[in-house]
């Protein structure tokens, strides 16, 4: 009894201790539950905030992206703008071309003071002769320009006027300087084939040799040659219209150009003062006619031409009621070069005419402002040719010389209408001399030589000459 009373109380006890136990483990449940629950909603809290908070970092990571995008077409826009304008600038620089010559010179002439005087005296002279710089422009590939500004002795120059209402018409200068800035060419070219080309402007003309060969490195004389600048214009240019062209070897030049003015026609250089230069206007109311054909290329090498001008000259004079006779001026020219190996020969002759001789020389003695002087005699025929041999010594020792030989001759008195000519005017230059190219683009110059007067009179002279010239292109 005690027994199954005993074991009767274990028994409820134990219920009413597992009951007590249930009652516990249940409300430790709960509570945990409850603190999980808080738990993983303050971590789903979290992760919302996060989640936010990444889609926020997203969308200005989408933003600032768009911003790069945004920035990088732009600056491939401004690359291409930059890069069309370095295309656009280089286009229109390749169209551009710059070219310059120059030299400057050294001389010791024996002078005489005056055409009666026959005791020479020595003179030393330097002169920068002269600058010149050519600018170009292709505008198309038809249509292009030139334009040739020259410096001569150092630059500024004297601008000679006619006022033809001061008493009688009289020529003044109005500033007096040392030596000249003009424009030697100014042109305007349409070539639409090498066989056919127009140009227009201020030209340079095709007559003698130094028109075409007249950078310091395409002859071989200190000074340009002499026989031409007794009888015509350097480098002659007037205003006008041309046409050219090369068909197979052969060179082609025909033009119609603004006349000389014979008020300046004088004897020691015949018709070579008569170039309007000095004029700020050009009369035009005689033209000219100039022309010429080579075969081959003077410039590049061996060749052989002709040349021809003919034109009025007293329609040009300012003071025209002194003069009522034409003065036709014509004037041939036939020259050749052979450049071969180490040789270079070149030579030319030139002879012209003039009518009307005496009639200008007195109207130009009787016309107030112009004062000729008492040897105002021109020729009514002219003539002068030179002849230059060079050889190069490149080949033979490693130093880049050429030694020369020339000959300029020169008679702007050749024959008068009238009376008897003077042989005063009549030279002749024999020289030898030397150029030295350190750089091609540089040239060293030396010559020495005789100068002989047709007057027995007057004694042969000596002179020398040093020069340094250059020439570039770009």
């Amino acid at each position: 009894m005690s027994k199954k009373l005993t074991l009767l109380a274990v028994s409820i006890a134990s219920v009413i201790g597992f009951g007590a136990t249930a009652n516990v483990s249940a409300a430790t449940s709960a509570d945990d539950l409850a603190k999980a629950i808080a738990k993983q909603e303050a971590e789903i809290a979290t992760l919302k905030q996060q989640l936010q908070q990444l889609a926020q970092q997203q969308s200005e990571q989408l933003a600032s992206q768009k911003q790069i995008e945004v920035a990088q077409q732009k600056q491939s826009v401004a690359v291409k703008e930059v890069s069309d304008t370095v295309v656009a600038a280089a286009d229109r620089y390749s169209k551009f071309s710059f070219k310059s010559y120059g030299t400057a010179n050294f001389t010791s002439d024996e002078y005489f003071d005056n055409v009666q005087d026959t005791s020479p005296e020595r003179r030393n002279r330097f002169d920068l002769e002269r600058i010149v710089t050519e600018f170009g422009y292709q505008f198309t590939d038809e249509w292009s320009m030139e334009v040739e500004i020259e410096y001569e002795h150092g630059g500024t120059g004297a601008a000679l006027e006619y006022d033809g209402f001061d008493e009688f018409g009289e020529f003044e200068t109005e500033t007096e300087a040392g030596g000249e800035v003009l424009v030697e060419k100014a042109e305007i070219r349409y070539r639409p084939s090498d066989a056919f080309g127009v140009k227009f402007g201020n030209i340079h003309l095709p007559i003698g040799l130094s028109s075409t060969l007249h950078k310091p490195n395409q002859y071989l004389t200190v000074l340009r040659h002499k026989s031409e600048a007794a009888m015509i214009p350097a480098v002659w240019n007037e205003n006008g219209i041309g046409v050219y062209g090369e068909l197979a070897d052969f060179h082609y030049q025909a033009q119609v150009v603004s006349g000389l003015n014979s008020e300046y026609f004088r004897t020691y250089d015949w018709v070579a003062s008569g170039h309007q230069k000095r004029f700020e206007h050009v009369n035009a109311d005689d033209l000219a006619f100039a022309g010429r054909i080579d075969y081959g290329n003077f410039k590049t090498g061996s060749a052989i031409g002709v040349s021809y001008y003919y034109g009025n000259t007293s329609g040009n004079r300012n003071k025209s009621n002194k003069l009522n006779v034409d003065g036709t001026l014509s004037i041939v020219t036939a020259a050749a070069a052979f450049v071969e190996g180490p040789w270079v020969l070149r030579g030319q002759y030139m002879y012209g005419t003039l009518s009307d001789a005496d009639a200008i020389t007195l109207a130009n003695k009787t016309t107030p402002g112009l004062q000729p002087g008492n040897f105002a005699q021109l020729g009514s025929k002219s003539q002068s040719f030179f002849v230059e041999a060079g050889f190069k010594l490149d080949e033979y020792i490693d130093v880049p010389l050429t030694v020369f030989a020339n000959i300029d001759y020169s008679n702007p008195l050749m024959e008068v209408e009238s009376g008897t000519a003077t042989q005063r005017y009549e030279n002749t230059w024999s020289s030898i001399g030397v150029n030295y190219f350190p750089i091609p683009e540089i040239v060293i110059k030396a010559e020495g030589g005789l100068q002989q007067v047709a007057v027995a009179s007057i004694p042969d002279t000596n002179f020398f000459a040093l020069g340094v010239g250059y020439q570039f292109s770009l």
